[in-house]
């Protein structure tokens, strides 16, 4: 089981919600008003369509943990956290969960465990993608997901994922 003290809200994700507030503020003038010349359209923002597949990536993460609660209801009390945290970060970057449970991309797995080793593999990938967007994305966006990859290898540490990755190291 989780410990009690992994449900609430971390540090971390109160700083890296702040970041993301703080963000959205900085791109509007005094009046709301975007600064764009002449009512035409901003140009899109650096880092835009990546922090737009983020939000996709944490919802289909999302997915994920609702069919391996579906389909395995004893661990359905173990991910609940977890879940609240991918639910965390797709709002940090600035999505809205999805109301209803969506189809995963893989199955949840046959067995408990099948499912928890599933669900570690996709948070450990997702991580790994993130970190390594890390170098393509401007400095406030790259903080968030430096912090959301972390929290993700943490996931996959919880749910039983090698530490050390595919080599074991």
């Amino acid at each position: 089981m989780i410990p009690e003290a992994a449900a609430r809200l971390s540090r971390r994700s109160v700083v890296a919600a702040a970041v993301v507030a703080v963000g959205a503020g900085c791109g509007k003038g005094a009046d709301g008003a975007s600064g764009a010349p002449d009512g035409k359209a901003p140009a899109a923002l650096p880092g835009a369509a990546e922090q737009a597949a983020a939000v996709r990536d944490s919802a289909e993460l999302l997915g994920r943990y609702d069919a391996a609660a579906a389909a395995h209801p004893s661990l359905a009390a173990r991910l609940r956290p977890l879940r609240a945290e991918v639910v965390r970060h797709i709002e940090a970057f600035g999505g809205t969960a999805p109301a209803g449970t969506r189809p995963p991309a893989a199955p949840a797995g046959t067995t408990a465990a099948q499912a928890l080793a599933a669900l570690a593999a996709a948070e450990r990938a997702l991580a790994d993608r993130r970190a390594a967007a890390l170098l393509t994305v401007p400095g406030e966006l790259a903080r968030l997901m430096a912090s959301v990859a972390a929290a993700g290898a943490g996931h996959a540490a919880l749910l039983g994922a090698p530490a050390g990755g595919k080599d074991g190291r």
